[in-house]
């Protein structure tokens, strides 16, 4: 007389069943993102959303806020120091040439940080001035 052992599946059905429940409830969880803000839409007449700051970082080094031109880094951090001051919304948004070295660029951030923006954009963008 033989006898065949066969293997009992159903406590391996059971841990299966467990383990897909678990990774069902866990996996929205843990889903990652990006938090973005976006600028507001809303424009005067002149083209660019109203409130809002840009620093364009020229080849020359010389510094535009807001086609306001700048001759050094220096004038323009108290012009940002001057205009920041008085604001709630410590927003800023910065364009530089791509042939700008980036060392200049890191210390125009360093400068409108020490100016009190809270916020740095970066505007990815080829300028043609």
């Amino acid at each position: 007389m033989s006898t065949r052992a066969e293997p009992n599946v159903v406590p391996l059905c059971d841990v299966l069943l467990v383990l897909l429940i678990i990774f069902m409830v866990i996996t929205p969880l843990v889903q990652k993102g990006i938090d973005v803000k976006l600028p507001e839409t809303q424009t005067d007449s002149g083209g660019q959303p109203a409130g809002l700051v840009v620093i364009t970082l020229k080849k020359d080094f010389s510094v535009d806020i807001n086609k306001e031109n700048f001759a050094d880094f220096k004038a323009a951090g108290d012009e940002l120091r001057r205009v920041y001051s008085t604001r709630a919304d410590k927003t800023i948004f910065l364009r530089a040439d791509m042939k700008v070295p980036y060392s200049k660029v890191v210390e125009l951030i360093d400068i409108c940080k020490g100016a009190g923006v809270d916020t740095l954009g970066l505007i990815p963008e080829l300028i043609d001035e």
